[in-house]
């Protein structure tokens, strides 16, 4: 996977369909261990509900994926909040529906078109961003060479800033383009630079 779309932190909306309450809380996680502490937060957080539908996406794949209905009919629930995901095309990503019951049954058509919705509005006012694999690298430069460096462009982020005698720059590179960057690293410093690699992963730029 090269890139993946989550959500930023977290986001939280409210509807209310035939007197029953549906509160939606959706959180980009890093793993399942995240996600299952975020659907436990929730039943802690309201204690008085009368079910607590979820589904997640865990990792950056999609291979790692899981909902559950929490007692409503089977397929009413987590598949649409699950489906809802999907359709955003968000990983690593947390959804779950608190409903407090109205006393009007929905239907097994409403509570999907109930539970699939909320997550689907949730989304919309989501922070989504898009993650591609990066190349973390970390450069030591004089305050000269710094102020250089400052005013080259290119694909590339600096994601950390030390000052000491020097300034040690971590910047993070798109995978496709860290040959190019090291290459022109080199050029602009004549090769009294170098980038040391200190790590692989994903960031948003």
């Amino acid at each position: 996977m090269t890139c993946f779309k989550t959500v930023v932190g977290e986001a939280e909306s409210v509807s209310v369909i035939e007197r029953s309450k549906f509160i939606c809380l959706i959180k980009g996680i890093n793993d399942e261990t995240e996600a299952k502490e975020f659907i436990t937060s929730a039943r802690k957080r309201y204690p008085l509900a009368t079910h607590y539908c979820y589904a997640y996406i865990a990792d950056e794949n999609g291979l790692n994926q899981k909902f559950s209905d929490d007692g409503e009919p089977h397929g009413t629930a987590g598949q649409p909040i699950l489906n809802a995901l999907k359709s955003q095309g968000v990983y690593k990503t947390v959804a779950v529906v608190v409903r407090y019951f109205g006393g009007i049954k929905l239907g097994t058509g409403g509570l999907s078109r109930a539970y699939g919705g909320a997550a689907a509005e949730t989304l919309k006012n989501a922070d989504i961003r898009t993650y591609s694999a990066a190349e973390f690298y970390k450069i030591e430069l004089s305050y000269a060479q710094y102020k250089k460096f400052s005013g080259l462009s290119g694909d590339f982020k600096t994601v950390g800033i030390e000052y000491g005698d020097g300034v040690s720059v971590k910047i993070a590179v798109k995978q496709e383009d860290a040959e190019t960057f090291l290459k022109n690293t080199a050029e602009t410093f004549g090769g009294e630079v170098v980038a040391e690699k200190v790590g692989t992963g994903y960031f948003a730029f």
